[in-house]
């Protein structure tokens, strides 16, 4: 005789509720199955209809003892009450008398349906045929009712995946029950696993039902499921994501087969074979890859995941060394051990040639950690960068001008490389650090010999250079007239912001970090053949804030303190017919709740010049900030966000300039001072120089006598150790950074030009693969075009705001290099894509439409533009593509963004996406592909 089913409280409930209705009056109810509980009595309430009824079960195996139930039943029940008797148990019913039965509800014992009581609980009028069979999921959904509200409502048929994925949201908690539908794949599932609670929930389960629920996972989710939900079986959930982890990477290793007999050990027999391994990898690490995106945006977020996807790789990893599998998975592509390999492979290369290194950062950046790791990777990437430096010829330093010149553009960003070397890496790892210590060592060697070389060229430059005759360089006191005063024109209103003590590494970090949909910066136009450049100036000698810094500010050499500084820039301005006000620290910052002080909001949103001085990087240099970090953001300089920020709501130009750069204390602790005679301070004195020193003398050294030693080695100081000094002769504390930004094309200024992102860096700092735009080692020196009478800035030649001096050649021999290549744009040629994409009908057809572009000039802009995009990989910054199409017309583009869009209007046929802005406008995207296939009717 087959068993009579088991069934549970749940199930006599909906019973009762379904039959008690109907039956008033009736005390026994006969239930055709055994209960779950036997051998025991249970008691509970059931609502029926309206109200409640007391139920009492008993479970029985023999006629006698239903009868004796039943007898008990009635005479407690004689005494008061109106509970209900539901007796299960093996008792046919043929073998129940009519004296029984006639007490009975419907006078039989009740057959239990669980998929009619499945169907009533979900409140369905039929069922998925296939449910009538699986028992295990009817007497799971009768277990697992929810106790508030029950089952969701399924509408007229319960599907079989409607009701599983209930049964999911209940019991693992995967999903919810009040969902209609569960979007369940991978990522849930391996998510899931790693929840505290949820894989421990799935190994407490009847084997069945974990069964039956694996086999649907399996089908919904793919073969990963199976082996997922037998590690959670195991207890091992958690180990799921990294055991999937070192799976990929054993059998992506050269010797798979050698690693199979220790993954089956990690498996155990939740790996029924080798054939669902790389299924389960395949997912774990797709997993693992969108998690890993995740991490690389920013905030909380990215935090999160990072953490996340470290905890599950390192945990590999541990799983890896415990098995003895380290040795034959290597530099693998996932793993940190895999990262770890690479950058020790790099870190070993960078004493050679620059080719093998390049090739092992590409690895490393191929890695799929290299964005969580980020810090590390771009520590490398300078590394490599700074190789890249140290085997390029060494530059002739032919001249001062020359020499400030190569510094703005290529020195000065090994400096900004070696900074951020000397950081550390954030493995700490011992090898890394030991090799970026070497690399440091050689660069601040050559970086020596080129800051020697400057200032022997610096000790005769000085003898006979002064305002009216500087040499071919941009001095410090012609800043004003050169750079802001242009801005002045036409009732421009340039902020002038001094960062004081800011060098020219630390000018290109603060540039860089400026929003292109905001500033534009620009250039004075160079003279043909020419690149456009940053400009840089000389300092005042020794390059110290209380000569350098008055010079600048009053347009001529001058000494003093803040009130100097005052009268001068009001009387520099006043020359030129306009107002102006210079607030010092302590003048700017708002009292609390203003960021910044109202005096100084008046004044911006006046007609006058406003100059504001900004002492955060000289202050720093004292108290040591700079020798804990060696890289600047915009943040880290007090009020200058919001001071860029105010410029750009009064729509002022903004001037940053500095007025002297500083070296940093690199020397190991303990290092002394050099004992020296006639002391001025930290890096000049007077008296004879020795090694590492030059004496300088002339009309710009401002000390007694006009005279004075400069150390020009960065070692060298004279006075008690701080972390950075200034005064000396070396290029990174005579070189003056000059950087001009307007907030919109129309402030760009007659005779100036914009200067791409792209061609800011040196083409060592991009390497092959990067832009080739930037001013490599033997860039010229950019020069102001000649004055009629070159008579140098006099105040007559610049009272009303004119370009103030011509830059000469220096006389002591120094000769101009041939000029370079325009950065950014290849050659013009009659078989370049641009030619022939603007000679086809469609472009013409299109040209009609938008204005701007209907002449010969043009089509040409537009093919230059085009071909600089293919050039440059189908991705430049709009600043980019307005040049090339400048440098191939001669017609100023003064808005890149609006050209921009005159692209977009020109190429994008029928709506195809072409050519796009992206990343919120900073870059312009073209699909080559695409414009080939649109106006050449080729597909590639």
């Amino acid at each position: 005789m087959a068993p009579r089913p088991v069934v549970g409280r749940r199930a006599i409930e909906v019973l009762l509720q379904a039959e008690l209705p109907q039956a008033e009056g009736k005390q026994l109810v006969l239930v055709d199955a055994a209960y779950e509980d036997r051998g025991r009595e249970s008691e509970f309430t059931v609502r029926v209809g309206g109200g409640t009824r007391r139920v009492r079960v008993s479970d029985q195996e023999s006629l006698l003892g239903v009868a004796d139930a039943w007898r008990r039943h009635r005479t407690e029940t004689a005494e008061g009450g109106d509970r209900v008797l539901v007796v299960t148990g093996q008792v046919p019913a043929d073998q129940l008398g009519w004296d029984l039965r006639a007490h009975a509800v419907r006078h039989r014992p009740l057959s239990v349906d669980r998929a009619e009581i499945v169907k009533q609980l979900f409140g369905a009028t039929d069922l998925d045929a296939r449910m009538s069979g699986e028992r295990w999921l009817l007497d799971a959904l009768l277990e697992a009712e929810p106790v508030d509200g029950g089952w969701p409502r399924a509408g007229a048929v319960l599907t079989r995946d409607r009701a599983v994925r209930a049964l999911l949201a209940q019991r693992l908690r995967l999903g919810d029950t009040a969902s209609e539908t569960l979007d369940l794949d991978a990522d849930t599932l391996f998510a899931w696993s790693r929840t505290p609670t949820g894989p421990a929930a799935y190994a407490a389960l009847a084997p069945a039902e974990r069964d039956g629920l694996a086999e649907w996972l399996t089908q919904a989710v793919g073969p990963a499921a199976a082996t997922l939900m037998a590690l959670a079986a195991d207890g091992r959930g958690h180990q799921a994501l990294p055991l999937g982890a070192l799976a990929s990477a054993a059998l992506s290793a050269p010797s798979p087969e050698a690693s199979g007999f220790a993954l089956g050990t990690l498996f155990g027999h939740a790996l029924s074979s080798f054939d669902e391994l790389r299924p389960f990898a395949d997912a774990a690490t797709g997993v693992l890859t969108r998690w890993i995106a995740q991490a690389e945006g920013s905030g909380p977020q990215r935090d999160d995941a990072r953490g996340r996807v470290l905890d599950i790789l390192g945990h590999a990893d541990r799983l890896a060394t415990e098995a003895r599998l380290s040795p034959l998975i290597g530099a693998d592509k996932l793993l940190p051990s895999g990262y770890r390999a690479r950058l020790h492979h790099l870190a070993g290369l960078l004493d050679g040639p620059a080719e093998p290194a390049e090739a092992a950062l590409r690895e490393l950046a191929e890695h799929q950690l290299s964005t969580v790791y980020s810090g590390s990777t771009e520590t490398a990437t300078t590394a490599v960068r700074l190789v890249r430096w140290l085997r390029s010829p060494l530059p002739a330093v032919g001249s001062v001008p020359q020499g400030i010149h190569l510094h703005m553009t290529s020195s000065g960003w090994a400096d900004l490389a070696v900074g951020v070397l000397a950081e550390g890496d954030d493995s700490r790892d011992a090898v890394v650090s030991g090799a970026y210590e070497r690399l440091i060592g050689a660069a601040r060697e050559r970086r020596t010999r080129l800051d020697e070389a400057f200032a022997q060229r610096l000790a005769v430059w000085t003898e006979s250079a002064s305002t009216q005759a500087p040499g071919g360089a941009l001095l410090i006191e012609n800043v004003l007239a050169e750079a802001a005063a242009p801005l002045a024109r036409g009732g421009g209103r340039p902020l002038v912001l001094v960062l004081d003590g800011m060098s020219a590494d630390v000018a290109v970090q603060l540039a860089g970090e400026l929003d292109r949909r905001v500033w534009t910066e620009v250039v004075q136009k160079p003279r043909a053949g020419e690149e456009a450049t940053r400009r840089a100036a000389v300092s005042m000698l020794p390059s110290l804030t209380k000569t350098s810094r008055t010079s600048l500010l009053c347009g001529q050499p001058e000494g003093g303190g803040q009130d100097k500084e005052r009268a001068g820039f009001t009387a520099f301005w006043k020359r030129r017919h306009r107002g102006a006000q210079l607030f010092h620290k302590g003048g700017y910052e708002g009292p609390p709740g203003h960021r910044l002080a109202p005096e100084l909001l008046r004044a911006l949103a006046s007609d006058d010049i406003v100059g504001v001085i900004l002492n955060t990087i000289d202050d720093a240099l004292d108290d040591g900030r700079e020798g804990a970090r060696g890289r600047w953001r915009l943040g880290d300089i007090t009020k200058l966000p919001d001071l860029l920020n105010a410029a750009r709501d009064y729509g002022r130009p903004v001037v940053l300039v500095s007025d002297h750069g500083h070296v940093l204390d690199r020397t190991p602790r303990g290092h002394q001072p050099t004992q020296a005679d006639g002391v001025g301070g930290a890096r000049w004195r007077t008296g004879t120089p020795g090694d590492g020193e030059i004496a300088v003398s002339g009309p710009r050294v401002r000390t007694p006598g006009g005279r004075a030693v400069l150390p020009w080695r960065e070692d060298l100081r004279y006075t008690a150790r701080q972390a950075g000094y200034h005064g000396g002769a070396s290029l990174a504390e005579v070189t003056v950074p000059v950087i001009a930004l307007v907030p919109s094309a129309g402030l760009i200024p007659e005779g100036w030009t914009l200067l791409p992102a792209e061609r800011v860096a040196p083409s060592w700092w991009h390497g092959e693969e990067g832009s080739s735009a930037g001013s490599p080692d033997h860039a010229p020196v950019a020069t102001t075009e000649a004055t009629a009478a070159g008579t140098g800035g006099t105040e007559a030649g610049t009272e009303a705001g004119d370009v103030a001096p011509a830059a000469r050649e220096e006389e002591s021999g120094g000769t101009r290099p041939e000029p370079a290549a325009e950065a950014g744009a290849p050659p013009a040629g009659p078989d370049g894509l641009g030619t022939r994409i603007v000679g086809t009908d469609l472009y013409r057809a299109q040209r009609e439409f938008v204005r701007g572009v209907q002449d010969a000039k043009g089509d040409k802009a537009v093919a230059a533009a085009l071909d600089a995009l293919v050039a440059a990989g189908g991705k430049l910054s709009p600043g980019a593509v307005a040049a090339a199409a400048q440098a191939a017309t001669g017609r100023s583009q003064r808005n890149p963004e609006r050209f921009a869009t005159v692209l977009e209007r020109l190429l994008n046929v029928d709506g195809y996406p072409v050519l796009q802005l992206v990343e919120s406008g900073r870059s312009v995207q073209l699909n080559k592909a695409l414009l080939e296939e649109q106006f050449l009717g080729e597909s590639g």
